[in-house]
């Protein structure tokens, strides 16, 4: 008789067992970590504080000291801007040359010759009043140069210009006309520079300062004996206007008298190092040096926009 086996159960799979030398890894933070990141934190945090403290001291550095440039004081300029007095034209011609020229036979009209003379006696009489209302003023100081670009010329004295001319004849100083008087005024106060009306019937000299105010501060001296500062009048522009309204919001009426502009002693030094820095030429060497007023910043400044020279 047949008899019914049963299959062996199933036996199910083993799990893989992990010798115990192998135990299973875990991710963690050993000390040598925690030291090095400590480190490389404070390392950083030094640099931080570094960069922190020389941009802190480079925005708070005091200024560095401005060199000045030494007044030089020339008695005698010397120089005539046409040339020595003995020296003749070098006048080119496609004619023959002739020793004794004489001219063509022509009827001259004895009225015109009277007119002519005329006018050069008014011409002479207007140059002596103005040279006798600045020796009347003050006969210690140097001039009276011009302050707009592009105005006439003045003579440069006598001698052969090796000692140089003095600031007074070398000098130009353009003011922009294109500003409000008030941004002109600002421009001044800036500079330090003072406003002067002499009134020579009067013997008087009314100076202005502070001319942002409304009205600006008056003073009025009888004397310059005490006036030494480098002085500036206009040879054309229309900041002379300005420079009589000025004086109105002051109460002063400059009829009869003449305007003047006194610079402060560093603003002068700071138009000499200009000059000397524009193209390292020897004062003895300049003819004209010409400045103009920029913005900069939140004042203003001088720039030098050209020079001419004797050789």
């Amino acid at each position: 008789m047949a008899t019914a086996t049963q299959p062996p159960p199933q036996q199910k799979p083993s799990e893989p067992v992990r010798p115990a030398e192998h135990p299973e890894p875990v991710m963690r933070v050993t000390r040598y970590d925690k030291v090095s990141s400590g480190m490389m934190a404070v390392v950083i945090a030094l640099i931080l504080v570094v960069l922190g403290i020389v941009a802190w001291w480079y925005a708070t550095r005091p200024a560095p000291e401005p060199v000045l440039v030494p007044l030089v004081s020339i008695d005698d300029p010397g120089g005539f801007e046409d040339g020595a007095i003995d020296e003749t034209l070098n006048v080119e011609s496609p004619e023959e040359e002739i020793p004794n020229a004489s001219p063509v036979d022509e009827a001259i009209d004895d009225q015109q010759i009277e007119e002519a003379l005329d006018s050069v006696v008014e011409l002479s009489d207007r140059a002596t009043q103005q040279v006798q209302q600045v020796l009347s003023t003050d006969p210690q100081t140097g001039g009276t140069p011009g302050s707009h670009e592009g105005t006439g010329s003045r003579p440069l004295g006598s001698g052969d210009g090796t000692g140089g001319l003095p600031r007074e004849q070398r000098w130009f100083i353009s003011f922009s006309e294109s500003g409000s008087i008030d941004v002109y005024a600002r421009q001044l106060d800036y500079f330090g520079i003072e406003l002067g009306a002499v009134f020579p019937a009067k013997q008087e000299l009314v100076y202005l300062s502070n001319l942002t105010r409304n009205p600006p501060s008056k003073r009025v001296v009888t004397s310059t004996d005490a006036e030494a500062r480098l002085y500036m009048s206009w040879q054309g522009g229309q900041r002379k206007a300005a420079d009589a309204k000025l004086f109105e919001r002051a109460g002063v009426d400059t009829q009869g008298g003449f305007i003047l502009h006194f610079y402060p002693q560093k603003t002068e030094q700071q138009l000499a190092r200009l000059e000397r820095s524009y193209a390292n030429r020897s004062v003895k060497e300049i003819r004209r040096t010409y400045f103009t007023v920029v913005p900069q910043g939140n004042g203003y400044s001088f720039a030098v926009t050209r020079q001419l020279y004797f050789r």
